[in-house]
């Protein structure tokens, strides 16, 4: 937790960073979505692509490849929309507890 001492307080009292009033609007809490966005999609390309190159390499046809891909995406987007969930439902139930 990051504390400050407020500048009329005893030296000693230790005041919570929320309770300061804000000089500026800060907008780095609200790109949490994007950057879930990119490292999420640079996970889906680079594991559909190895599952692809696994697939050929076993020297399968154009239509397994194809299949194995779709089904790589299918199974990637559903386990990525599971973990966002519980990842954003245990953040919510942990602010929430706090206070």
């Amino acid at each position: 937790m990051i504390a400050k001492t407020s500048a009329n307080a005893n030296p000693r009292t230790i005041v919570h960073v929320s309770c300061l009033p804000m000089e500026g609007k800060h907008l780095s809490g609200r790109a949490g979505w994007l950057r879930a966005a990119v490292l999420g999609a640079d996970d889906g390309i680079v594991s559909v692509s190895s599952l692809m190159i696994g697939v050929a390499a076993f020297s399968a046809s154009k239509e397994a490849v194809l299949v194995a891909a779709v089904a790589g995406l299918v199974a990637g987007s559903m386990s990525m929309a599971v973990g966002e969930y519980v990842s954003v439902s245990a953040q919510r139930d942990a602010e929430q507890a706090d206070v």
